[in-house]
């Protein structure tokens, strides 16, 4: 690394940490995040379903064989409080007596059909059905199969995607609104070295994230790495690679902050909620996923996942890495040739 990039990187890092919000939502944010959203999706027993019982003839009935199971929490409601109770939620499912008996429920939500299947089990149990053939549970409960198995890849993805556009993308555009662009090309800096002084600084913090997050999500989740660790972190490193020559391309032509922040969140606002950070980018429709996975963030959070989920290889997640090489490759290419300095 030659002197000046060398002083470029230096003094970067010195105007970051003279920053403690940027300190704080580059390392303590994914931290915090992880927490609540573990504790709130943390495994647990299966909760009973909310169900209700119009009143009528035969209600109380009703209520007591559904009381006896387990699964089942029961509510009386009037006829004027079904909808109400449906429509908000207080309960998936409502069963009217009959006859005939009527289960009234909203098909598209899962819980409602789920909670319609608990309700006639329990209900025709209680009427002396009998299973014709007997079957055998066996609870069966994978590593890596829990909801913070599947948030921390994502959460490290979403954060370099965000370090690279926020981090760089925006930094270059304020110091050009400032006119120290112009001021540094006055100098004798090389141009290629002011740009390559925002990636190394961008690698050198995810050598920091990246251990604080993964020991944190093992001490306080028992997170585990099933494949290669080395690949773990080779494939986090080409996507902050590729994220931040798309931050460079990105502040190559804008002049001021409100520019920068438009294109900025035009960029990642998609990502953020098409590429499976949160929850599985499976859930959009079929007509939607080839767009899906060409998202650069939709390759890095797979390719995470695969590895540290799946124990992946390097083969297995070849596509992705070569989406994000030719991404990286692109973008800095492109930013270097349109970038402005004035």
């Amino acid at each position: 690394m030659t002197s000046s990039l060398w002083q470029l990187t230096q003094a970067r890092l010195r105007l970051f940490f003279r920053e403690p919000s940027a300190v704080f939502w580059t390392f303590g944010f994914p931290i915090l995040l992880s927490v609540a959203l573990g504790i709130a999706f943390r495994n647990r027993p299966p909760e009973p379903v909310m169900v209700g019982v119009q009143a009528g003839p035969g209600a109380e009935e009703l209520a007591a064989a559904l009381g006896r199971s387990p699964q089942v929490n029961v509510k009386g409601l009037s006829e004027g409080e079904v909808r109400p109770a449906l429509r908000v939620g207080r309960v998936a499912l409502v069963v009217v007596p009959g006859p005939p008996r009527a289960y009234a429920y909203d098909p598209t939500r899962p819980e409602s059909r789920l909670a319609r299947a608990v309700v006639d089990d329990a209900l025709q149990r209680a009427a002396g059905r009998r299973d014709p053939v007997p079957v055998e549970e066996l609870h069966v409960t994978a590593a890596g199969s829990r909801y913070i198995d599947f948030l921390v890849p994502g959460l490290i993805g979403v954060n370099v995607m965000s370090s690279g556009m926020w981090g760089i993308a925006w930094v270059i555009v304020e110091t050009r609104q400032k006119k120290l662009l112009k001021r540094l090309v006055a100098t004798p800096m090389r141009r290629g070295e002011f740009l390559l002084s925002f990636v190394f600084l961008r690698m050198m913090f995810l050598a920091l994230e990246l251990p604080i997050l993964l020991g944190f999500s093992w001490l306080a989740f028992r997170v585990v790495m099933h494949g290669s660790l080395a690949l773990f972190v080779a494939v986090a490193f080409l996507g902050a690679l590729a994220f931040s020559g798309l931050g460079l391309l990105v502040a190559s032509r804008a002049q001021n902050s409100q520019t920068a922040s438009g294109l900025i969140n035009v960029v990642m606002m998609p990502m953020f909620i098409l590429s499976g950070v949160f929850f599985s980018a499976a859930r959009f429709p079929d007509v939607m996923q080839p767009f899906i996975h060409l998202l650069p963030l939709t390759a890095l959070n797979d390719a995470l996942r695969a590895v540290m989920n799946e124990g992946a290889g390097l083969a297995a997640v070849l596509p992705q890495i070569s989406l994000l090489a030719a991404l990286a490759a692109i973008c800095f290419g492109l930013a270097l040739r349109w970038f402005r300095w004035t």
